[in-house]
């Protein structure tokens, strides 16, 4: 593996071998890093947001695992 910085942007080299599964994960977590950079928000308003989103979709889904 290779880490080379510019005045731009950061560039990984990986061997073409590496599992793309897991590839896509940290590709994920690095775009989700770069988008949530730009905002300011407490750690106890995302508490409350993700405890309003869990409870909406399990309101929503429960049926699909509890029979």
């Amino acid at each position: 593996m290779q880490i080379e910085r510019t005045d731009k942007e950061v560039i990984i080299r990986l061997p073409a071998f590496v599992n793309t599964d897991d590839l896509q994960d940290i590709v994920d977590y690095a775009r989700y890093k770069e988008i949530t950079s730009k905002f300011k928000v407490s750690q106890k308003v995302v508490d409350k947001l993700a405890d309003k989103i869990n409870k909406n979709w399990w309101a929503k889904n429960r049926k699909r695992f509890i029979k």
